[in-house]
């Protein structure tokens, strides 16, 4: 099942979601709809071993 990386973006930005984790075969297709997501200068991803990223909203002012 492929994975609606936009509605996950938007889960992630309203706080549905707290994290999302993205693997490296799934990046291309992330960062898609990523650069298409207009809030997506909030979005901060971290990365964990074995190339996998761990994404959050931030809240606040740019720091």
């Amino acid at each position: 099942m492929q994975k609606d990386y936009a509605e996950l973006l938007r889960q992630l930005a309203s706080g549905e979601l707290a994290t999302l984790q993205i693997t490296t075969d799934e990046f291309m297709e992330f960062q898609s709809a990523y650069m298409n997501f207009e809030s997506r200068k909030k979005i901060v991803g971290e990365a964990q071993a074995n190339g996998i990223i761990v994404y959050h909203f931030e809240n606040g002012p740019p720091k």
